[in-house]
């Protein structure tokens, strides 16, 4: 009861400075809708990682082949062909961790379709590519062993291939030309989305491996055994360093390395890349969460300031109360709800503004914002301790004055 009479005093006692408490709300709205804004952005970023990670693969390790050595300057990575096709059975058949492992080749290409054209990525995959990435098929189906086996031109494809060639037509038993060669569509991929470095992983043709290299990649004879990557999945994603660990010793004695030779090829953990990427997103959202906060405490020493002046405006008025009964505890109990006051409605607005804000980023800017209710709590709950810290000083000045004193004042 008296925290509402106090509540109803307070909202009394800015409304009669409206102008003044609006300005000394302005520094803990701005305040908290920044830090309601930056916190969305970070929470967003971290989602999109996640999503991600589920997207590629959790439990998933990249096998990399060596690079190569030109004028004694070390090439990039995959310059010089290492992985073979035996390399990802043997991982597979090996290494108790390793569900599944195969080779991957790729390349890019102009898909014609009538006249319908799409600059495309392609995949030369195995038959069991859909398990090794967690990869459904949404219509048709994905091609057997047979059709690996037997060069079978057949072809999957990525929902945004799918769509830049057929629209909203029906894909399956349509035939289109890959490097001029013909395959004939035989299912569609269900959507899996972009990375984090920004790559449509739906924009692709996927094919049989075996017809990759000899019908559209250009693959020799003598390199016919080779492959551009290995995928391999493990059983659960904390068995990734163990697995990892082993598939590196598995190639290097299958490569006959000696002790003194460096692998020549190189194992690539998604998790640690992802969790690193997580790491960096959160620091990021905490400094600017900080940054913002600064605001916060610009609007609380307005807070203070207002209600410094309050007082002394007041001087008079709390001599009264005092004279007529009022407690030292009740003049401090009033500007502290004051303050709180103030503080909370600037919170209110601030949060209003923090999710205007992050809808408008996500629409202009398309960046994938989060607001969640912990964000919320935690802006509002600044808002208070910003209101109670700031205004505990003013307060307690109030409730200390000499009531004597306070009456004569003019």
């Amino acid at each position: 009861m008296y925290l509402l009479a106090g509540v109803r005093i307070a909202v009394r006692a800015l409304r009669i400075n409206k102008l003044r408490s609006s300005l000394t709300m302005l520094g803990i709205v701005i305040g908290v809708g920044a830090v309601i804004a930056m916190v969305a952005v970070g929470s967003g970023a971290a989602q999109r990682i996640k999503d991600q990670i589920s997207s590629i693969g959790s439990n998933l390790l990249m096998v990399l082949p060596g690079s190569a050595m030109s004028g004694g300057m070390r090439m990039g990575h995959g310059s010089q062909m290492t992985l073979t096709e035996d390399d990802a059975r043997a991982i597979a058949a090996e290494i108790p961790g390793v569900t599944n492992a195969g080779g991957v080749m790729r390349g890019t290409a102009q898909i014609v379709f009538g006249n319908q054209n799409w600059s495309t990525g392609i995949q030369g995959v195995t038959a069991d590519y859909p398990e090794i990435r967690d990869w459904e098929v949404d219509q048709g189906k994905f091609f057997s062993q047979e059709d690996v086996d037997g060069f079978t031109k057949v072809a999957v494809l990525g929902l945004t291939v799918k769509e830049a060639l057929f629209g909203g037509g029906d894909a399956i038993g349509q035939i289109i030309r890959v490097r001029k060669v013909p395959f004939t569509v035989v299912g569609v991929m269900s959507p899996k989305g972009q990375t984090t470095w920004g790559q449509d992983q739906d924009d692709v043709v996927i094919i049989p491996l075996s017809t990759a290299k000899k019908r559209v990649l250009g693959v020799s004879q003598a390199n016919a055994r080779f492959v551009g990557v290995i995928q391999v999945k493990a059983a659960s994603a904390e068995l990734l360093p163990e697995v990892e660990e082993q598939v590196a010793d598995l190639l290097r004695q299958r490569h006959r390395l000696q002790p003194y030779q460096e692998n020549d090829f190189q194992v690539r953990n998604l998790s640690d890349m992802f969790a690193a990427q997580e790491a960096a997103s959160k620091t990021m959202t905490i400094l600017l969460a900080a940054i913002a906060s600064v605001s916060l405490l610009v609007g609380g020493i307005g807070i203070m300031n207002i209600m410094l002046v309050s007082v002394t405006e007041r001087t008079r008025e709390i001599g009264l109360r005092m004279a007529v009964g009022a407690r030292s505890r009740d003049i401090l109990g009033q500007f502290l709800i004051e303050a709180v006051t103030l503080a909370l409605i600037g919170g209110i607005l601030g949060i209003s503004l923090g999710v205007g804000v992050s809808k408008l980023i996500a629409a202009f800017a398309n960046w994938n914002t989060l607001i969640t209710p912990g964000s919320i709590a935690m802006a509002f709950g600044s808002a208070a301790f910003i209101g109670i810290f700031f205004g505990y000083y003013p307060a307690r000045k109030a409730a200390y004055l000499d009531p004597i004193e306070a009456l004569r004042y003019e």
